[in-house]
């Protein structure tokens, strides 16, 4: 071997035996690590950076983990004079073999333990020189180990996912389960294969939401990372800032798109489209770009499972399923046409639409409810516009039972504060405008997910400046400020200030987990020690009532 490439080499391979000294030493300290996951290292990449003024002045960059396309986390280290001897031929036919060699025996040995390494390897080697630069790419795979991991996640399908509840994955494997479904090497990229399994996992943990949520995060996450890394690469160049832009190739061929691949894209698009529908509309319309008759059908019409358009007297209408739209025009602004209209949503919704939608409008009135928390979005204004016609009262909440739907939101907003779930504005509305409605607020406000909607906070101050405070009233009020987040605020206009409030706030909390009391009581008095003081300067028998809330306290 040459000097310069053996001083090379050493001076390289030092450094990195350092590094993985270190590294084994945290990995053998992990604990509770996912059998899932094979090993931990699975990256090696080998740099000479040159330097600013010239090629010779740089520096030796390691990383041990693929990097960002925007970071810069290498171990840098410095070269020798050796590195003015080095030639393309030399780090061509003897560097980079030799460093592989190495990488090699180390990679298939245990002297750093099982879980050391991954059960694949890439060795990546670059070097700049003043104008030009070579690089290299060498991939290994310890098959014994691969065949053991699609053992065990065989085993794994088999006892998590497809066995009965209440048996379930533990959420830390959600990860690697995940990203096992979208790796050629251990399953086939058919959506015949990954939806069950998906949608099995997913019905699993119906009765848990943050796992659930845990879960969907997760593959949503794969499903991206499989298009960015693996399907879009192979046709489209990265361009943006930030790599984010698909400008495709030159050379791209729509013939030569496998069809396979092209389905499970379009399936990742479908899925992603729920928590991402930017990503969704964006990959469709990548896929239209490679002449997806498909991705252009779903941009146009939906998936064909619903009649795409809809054509009545006083209403217009289109909708797609797949980007969850649904187009209203109204051609004559009367209670006939909001009517109309929201008959054909409960239609599509009872057909399997689905219900997180969102609702473009074309309509000259444009109404919102006095509830200044609501997003102002085309669909708010759909139902405030068709609640000022009290005869659709019935029909509005018709549709609200149809919609309502635990863990579910509207998509007429960008995820966030102002998230909804289906059916809000109209049973908001309609709280609001009817007290006959007040029984479908409770069960809206028993439905509603308080740990992840906010909105409904702030409804109890709405609701009494509609209706005021009065003893009937209680139960309903009871049940929204039960419905508010555990930091729901004190309700400024809602003052307990007669005997016969207190005794219907009594009847009402009767019952109630010790939880369920306090939350009530510091929304309605501020606190438990407010209450106190209240009680004490209250005149008989507003006082005993004020009293008796305190007893049911435990105060």
């Amino acid at each position: 071997m040459n000097y310069a490439v053996e001083a090379f080499l050493n001076e390289v391979w030092q450094e990195v035996t350092t590094i993985y000294a270190k590294e084994s030493k945290r990995i053998n300290e992990l604990k509770n690590r996912s059998r899932l996951q094979a090993g931990i290292h699975d990256y090696l990449r080998v740099a000479w950076r040159k330097g600013k003024f010239t090629w010779a002045n740089g520096r030796i960059h390691i990383d041990v983990h693929e990097p960002f396309s925007w970071s810069d986390s290498s171990y840098e280290v410095e070269a020798g004079s050796y590195i003015l001897e080095l030639t393309d031929e030399l780090l061509t036919e003897e560097f980079f073999p030799a460093l592989c060699e190495r990488v090699d025996r180390l990679f298939r040995s245990e002297e750093l333990g099982t879980s050391f390494f991954d059960y694949k390897f890439e060795v990546v080697f670059e070097f700049e020189w003043e104008q030009s630069k070579l690089s290299f790419n060498h991939q290994i795979i310890n098959e014994p180990k691969l065949s053991q991991l699609k053992q065990t996640l065989d085993q794994f399908v088999h006892t998590k996912v497809l066995s009965d509840p209440p048996v379930l994955p533990g959420e830390k494997e959600f990860f690697f389960f995940a990203n096992h479904l979208v790796n050629p090497d251990l399953m086939k990229q058919e959506v015949k294969e990954v939806e069950p399994l998906i949608q099995r996992l997913s019905d699993k943990l119906m009765t848990n939401q943050e796992r659930k949520n845990a879960w969907i995060s997760q593959y949503t996450s794969a499903f991206k990372h499989w298009a960015q890394d693996y399907f879009l690469p192979r046709h489209f160049n990265q361009t943006g800032f930030y790599g984010n832009e698909w400008v495709l190739k030159e050379d791209a061929i729509h013939s030569s798109v496998d069809a396979g691949e092209m389905d499970f894209f379009l399936y990742t698009a479908v899925q992603i489209g729920f928590t991402e529908p930017n990503t969704r509309l964006k990959y469709l319309e990548l896929a239209v770009q490679l002449g997806s008759k498909r991705a252009a059908d779903y941009l146009k019409i939906g998936s064909g499972k619903f009649a795409n358009t809809y054509r009545g007297e006083r209403v217009e209408a289109r909708n797609n399923d797949v980007l969850q739209m649904i187009d209203i025009r109204i051609l004559s602004e009367e209670e006939a046409a909001y009517g109309e209209a929201i008959d054909y949503i409960i239609d599509l919704l009872r057909q399997g639409f689905p219900k997180g939608y969102n609702l473009k409008l074309k309509s000259s009135q444009k109404h919102v409810l006095p509830f200044k928390m609501l997003a102002k979005s085309k669909l708010h204004q759909f139902f405030a516009n068709a609640l000022n016609y009290r005869a659709l009262f019935p029909k509005i909440a018709e549709y609200a039972d149809t919609a309502m739907e635990e863990f579910a939101w509207y998509s007429d907003v960008e995820p966030s504060e102002k998230s909804v779930m289906p059916g809000t504005y109209a049973v908001l509305g309609l709280g609001l405008y009817s007290e006959d409605y007040f029984p479908l607020v409770c069960r809206y406000m028993d439905l509603v997910d308080t740990e992840h909607q906010m909105v409904q906070d702030g409804y109890a101050q709405a609701f009494i400046e509609a209706h005021g405070v009065k003893a009937e009233h209680m139960p309903v009020i009871v049940s929204i400020l039960l419905a508010g987040n555990d930091e729901g605020r004190q309700v400024k206009n809602l003052t307990i200030d007669r005997p016969e409030l207190a005794e219907a706030l009594i009847e009402t909390l009767k019952g109630k987990e010790i939880h369920e009391l306090e939350m009530v009581l510091c929304r309605v008095f501020g606190s438990v020690k407010k209450l106190e003081g209240a009680a004490r300067k209250a005149e008989s028998p507003l006082k005993e009532g004020l009293e008796q809330l305190l007893a049911l306290n435990g105060g």
